[in-house]
């Protein structure tokens, strides 16, 4: 639906009152109908009708720029309810690591896009330090985290992940169908870098173990080709390691040291409505898992 405003300015635009029918679909008849509306609403004369066309009255000129005003922020308010109800040209920022990154958001963001096809994501990866202070200070709209390594901002779990055992193909330990934290222990460790919060260190820590590490690195990948050198043993994420596999020996680890993964967020109210639809799909996903 136009507005008599809109009607008006179309009217103008065009010259003719039989175009303007035949473009919104209405009769010459109820265009002309509205535009005296409009004049009889205003008081005044706004077209001056004649046989070789329409044109201005010196009232029309006065009152076209502000009836164009009303009619712009009619279509802007209509722009605007678009964008909001059916997400047009939203962006969504997420903080997340590497196994929500390979593993869980790209079917995720594909099955909303499907809803909302002009939905857009900006992805930041980071470990858990750096994405809790990416949604304290709305750098992203919400996060995933392990929720044991954060505090001061709103989280719900999603899934337990689970590290396995990372070793080089010949190596000695891989002969056991299960390794233990103090048979790691022993051996040249290469350390997934956490940031603040590391759960290999603290199932160490928890036995009174000191591992050998002999790197750190934030990188999955990298430590998995280092692994594969035969730089040393590590223990990684299994959803990382997923498809992974060639060229390692993967073993579970005794003790089962895991990470709660959960989405985390600053305040819902303050969230654009596009951020806290996909935050609601997410959730709604693995709340039927």
């Amino acid at each position: 639906m136009i507005s008599r405003y809109g009607i008006f300015c179309k009217v103008i635009e065009l010259a003719s009152f039989s175009k303007v029918a035949r473009k919104i679909g209405y009769s010459q008849s109820a265009v002309s109908q509205t535009i005296k509306s409009l004049e009889k609403e205003l008081g005044v004369i706004l077209i001056d009708r004649k046989k070789d066309g329409i044109t201005l009255t010196s009232d029309g000129k006065e009152f076209l720029p502000y009836l164009e005003a009303i009619y712009s922020a009619e279509c802007a308010l209509e722009q605007k309810h678009k964008e909001i109800t059916g997400l047009e040209n939203s962006i969504i920022r997420l903080g997340t690591f590497t196994s929500v990154s390979r593993n869980i958001l790209p079917q995720l963001m594909k099955q909303f896009k499907k809803i909302y096809p002009n939905v857009n994501f900006i992805l930041k990866q980071g470990e858990y330090t750096s994405i809790q202070k990416w949604v304290q200070t709305n750098s992203v709209d919400f996060g995933f985290v392990n929720s044991n390594a954060v505090s001061g901002i709103d989280v719900e779990v999603l899934y337990e992940d689970e590290m396995l055992a990372v070793l080089p193909p010949n190596h000695p330990l891989a002969q056991n169908e299960i390794i233990s934290l103090a048979q790691l222990a022993k051996e040249p460790f290469i350390l997934l870098d956490e940031g603040d919060y590391s759960v290999i260190m603290n199932a160490f820590q928890k036995l009174h173990l000191s591992p050998q590490i002999e790197y750190e690195v934030y990188d999955d990948y990298s430590i998995l080709a280092m692994v594969r050198q035969g730089l040393g043993v590590s223990a990684m994420y299994g959803l990382v390691l997923n498809g992974l596999e060639k060229g390692l020996q993967i073993r579970p680890i005794r003790e089962k040291p895991t990470r709660p993964v959960a989405l985390a967020w600053q305040n819902k109210n303050t969230m654009s409505l596009a951020s806290r639809r996909f935050m609601e799909f997410i959730q709604k996903f693995f709340a039927q898992k």
